[in-house]
């Protein structure tokens, strides 16, 4: 669900509070990680980190008005999730997290980038500290733009240029030939 809040605090107050407390807990972990490259805000109707316009002014690829997200957070309609976006499409991060996450005992429920819980004691915090810490902004956006190419512009096809062909006289009619009576 998105939030029409356009401040965390507005956000969080929004939030009944088991879901406030669990949210805030998990958004501790991740500021207490967060490379300073990064910024907290509100995008896509949740608490977002992302990557500034001033830090990589090109700006998210599916719509560069928007900064590059990181990570969020969100109080969704069935659960709570995290969304790692630094685990999703690098093999080698969301291996390790599994297997760090694995090693907890606590049951992980992830889709692509997302990290779904119902309550807090369901997260393995040191985890996802340790997801945020790992990769600090210059990384995220080396990786993003390795990936991540902005579409070439297209160019008109060339026109086939062909010889000049000479004007010729139109063929002369052929005049019908009478058959001849045997």
């Amino acid at each position: 669900m998105q939030s029409k809040a356009t401040t965390v605090d507005q956000y969080l107050a929004s939030l009944p509070e088991d879901r406030r407390a669990a949210l805030s807990a998990v958004r501790d972990v991740i500021l207490e990680n967060l490379d300073e490259s990064y910024e907290e805000g509100m995008q896509y109707g949740m608490i977002g980190y992302y990557v500034p316009h001033k830090v990589f002014p090109a700006g998210y690829h599916c719509d560069p008005k928007q900064p590059l997200p990181f990570a969020s957070l969100a109080s969704q309609k069935n659960h709570m999730a995290v969304y790692l976006m630094c685990v999703y499409g690098q093999p080698e991060q969301e291996k390790w997290f599994r297997e760090a996450w694995a090693k907890t005992g606590k049951k992980l429920d992830m889709g692509k980038s997302c990290v779904r819980f119902k309550k807090l004691e369901d997260v393995a915090l040191d985890v996802i500290g340790e997801a945020i810490r790992r990769v600090p902004a210059k990384a995220y956006i080396a990786h993003y733009e390795s990936v991540i190419r902005p579409p070439e512009k297209k160019k008109a096809p060339a026109a086939k240029k062909s010889k000049p062909v000479a004007k010729s006289k139109p063929a002369a009619k052929k005049k019908p030939v009478a058959k001849k009576r045997a």
